[in-house]
């Protein structure tokens, strides 16, 4: 770039490719959002914008109304030592210190007194599970314990928001889905807001109420697991879901959803006599609950029961199944 030259000016005067371009993201409050793509996708860029680790040069973000792109020096060291929390990949520990001062890290820098210092990383090292670790020093740890660790000192300052940079993907297959199941655990307790960085659609599927998928920069589609299963906007997206497991991605919502009304058996006590699942049941579950009968209920907010037979899940699930083999 040349000395007084925009960034904007530059991606259009030279060639310059922006690391994000047009992203219009919305994060709900209590969900866990998925953000995935390749690597240089712009994922990690993404998510320190939000953090304002990086000022964007152009659009806003706004966390709670207020505006973090424009914020001050001291609202953005208020807003990460009380409101956000960040969990990284390479766990971002102080080696030499122990369990319970790494933990206490981010409440000695904003002030807090030692007492409750102790007795918060106490009551965090024992929610992910480490309550007799807390003298030990964490270079003397395995690495799926020491991202317990980064989790314990996250969780530490009550964040309403923790920002999670792909944390589990240098962890060996069984530890990371441990960790995911612990996420879920306290997420179910604690509701907290969680971006989520990952570049593996298994564990956004596992962990995600709704993923958004990035491409060079720029987002190409955001849904549910099974919306972006179900209607792939393009072929990068198919390429995506293609070896997902659809039987643990489609839920009896989505059933719901895609199979006709017309389609359903009479309505006389078929919603009294048919094994009933949750919206949010899995395929396999679905079929599990309906095995041997020729109907199964399916709970909604709100709404009756919606019936569906049996046969019409089996048709949807071999259509579902040849449509995956074409591609």
């Amino acid at each position: 770039m040349r000395r007084g030259q925009s960034f904007a000016e530059a991606v259009a005067n030279e060639g310059l490719a922006a690391p994000l371009d047009a992203v219009d993201l919305t994060v709900e409050r209590g969900e866990i959002h998925v953000i995935m793509g390749l690597s240089g996708s712009g994922k990690s860029t993404l998510v320190r914008c939000i953090n304002g680790l990086i000022a964007p040069t152009d659009g806003r973000v706004m966390v709670a109304g207020a505006c973090v792109s424009s914020a001050t020096p001291a609202a953005l060291r208020e807003l990460r030592q009380r409101h956000m929390s960040m969990v990284f990949q390479s766990f971002a520990l102080l080696p030499h210190l122990s369990v319970t001062a790494n933990v206490e890290f981010g409440l000695m820098l904003r002030g807090d007194e030692t007492k409750q210092r102790r007795r918060r990383a106490a009551e965090v090292l024992d929610m992910v599970g480490l309550a007799d670790w807390g003298e030990r020093r964490v270079d003397e740890l395995s690495g799926g314990m020491k991202q317990r660790i980064g989790l314990a000192r996250a969780l530490a300052t009550d964040p309403d928001i923790l920002i999670m940079d792909e944390p589990f993907s240098a962890l060996d297959p069984l530890i990371r889905r441990s960790l995911q199941d612990e996420l879920l655990r306290l997420q179910k307790e604690l509701q907290k807001t969680i971006v989520f960085v990952t570049h593996d659609f298994g564990e956004a599927l596992r962990i995600g109420s709704r993923i958004l998928i990035m491409k060079a920069g720029r987002p190409v589609q955001t849904g549910t697991a099974a919306e972006l299963f179900c209607d792939p906007c393009d072929e990068y997206v198919r390429a995506f879901t293609a070896h997902a497991d659809f039987m643990h991605v489609i839920t009896a919502g989505t059933l719901c959803r895609v199979i006709p009304e017309a389609a359903d058996p009479p309505a006389a006590d078929g919603a009294r006599q048919a094994p009933r699942v949750d919206e949010d049941a899995t395929l396999a579950q679905v079929l599990c609950a309906a095995h041997g009968a020729d109907r199964i209920a399916v709970r909604r907010d709100g709404a009756p029961p919606r019936v569906l037979g049996t046969s019409h899940v089996l048709r949807h699930i071999g259509a579902l199944y040849a449509e995956r083999q074409e591609s």
